[in-house]
């Protein structure tokens, strides 16, 4: 009871404010049958209220198939899109579906929902809720090229945002009802659209961004999204993400028909 206690008082305080039933948690997934039960069943102990989507990202494997026997929902898209695309038919699914509040927890057992709690209450008084590892708790490091580059991109976007940022590049977020309904019209698929284009999209959007300190965990199993190769042109890509973000049109919100 001494472990559980602080998760169930941060559950009281946040259902005060927020409706749970309103709270969907968006899986995106690709090839993530040996997480994918461990991660929702975290996921239900953790949040028992809220509904959970599992969006397959062209899985080859039973990701789909362990989900379903998890008690998640699933979407399952034919063809890989990336975390941004499966992220846009989350958002697309919450509005159609009744969901006022979107929050994006990776299928790979890094991400706690232990912290989903802190997020949402961040959502009283913010659009977005970053759940930040470089914010004063755990040890998470990021090394070389991708670790210059997350240094510059939080100035950027703090900047742009008028907020102070330290981890702009995190898939751990909350999304209240404003930025789930701008995110179900434009959110951008492209490689890093997910992080750093949502986020700038949403400051020119006049949303509210904030951030909260959490700890990363290691990947449960399973195998790894990113390579020493993939890190190595990372600075370069990331650029090229931002730089395009910065010079598109300001997106109108709330065009998203929920049909």
């Amino acid at each position: 009871m001494s472990v559980l206690k602080p998760l169930l008082v941060r559950l009281l305080d946040v259902s005060d404010s927020v409706d749970l039933r309103r709270v969907l948690i968006v899986l995106p997934a690709l090839n993530e049958e040996h997480n994918i039960e461990k991660v929702i069943a975290e996921v239900k102990a953790a949040l028992p209220d809220v509904g959970v989507l599992v969006v397959d990202d062209g899985s080859t494997d039973q990701t789909s198939l362990r989900a379903r026997e998890s008690g998640a929902r699933v979407a399952r898209l034919a063809v890989n899109l990336g975390v941004g695309g499966a992220m846009r038919t989350g958002f697309r699914y919450a509005v159609r579906n009744g969901f006022e509040v979107v929050v994006q927890v990776d299928s790979d057992g890094q991400h706690n929902p232990a912290h989903v709690p802190d997020l949402l209450r961040e959502l009283e008084q913010a659009d977005i809720a970053i759940g930040a590892r470089f914010a004063g708790k755990g040890d998470y490091k990021a090394r070389g090229p991708r670790r210059w580059a997350m240094k510059l991109f939080a100035v950027v976007i703090s900047a742009i945002s008028g907020t102070k940022l330290t981890d702009v590049t995190s898939g751990f977020k909350a999304s209240g009802p404003r930025a789930v309904r701008l995110f179900a019209s434009h959110y951008p698929a492209e490689y890093l659209g997910d992080t750093l284009e949502a986020l700038v999209m949403a400051a020119r959007a006049d949303l509210k961004i904030v951030q909260v300190p959490v700890e990363m965990r290691v990947r449960a199993g399973g195998t790894p999204s990113t390579s020493p190769v993939k890190s190595a042109v990372y600075l370069l890509r990331a650029t090229l993400a931002l730089t395009l973000a910065l010079v598109r049109r300001k997106p109108k919100t709330g065009s998203f028909e929920a049909a």
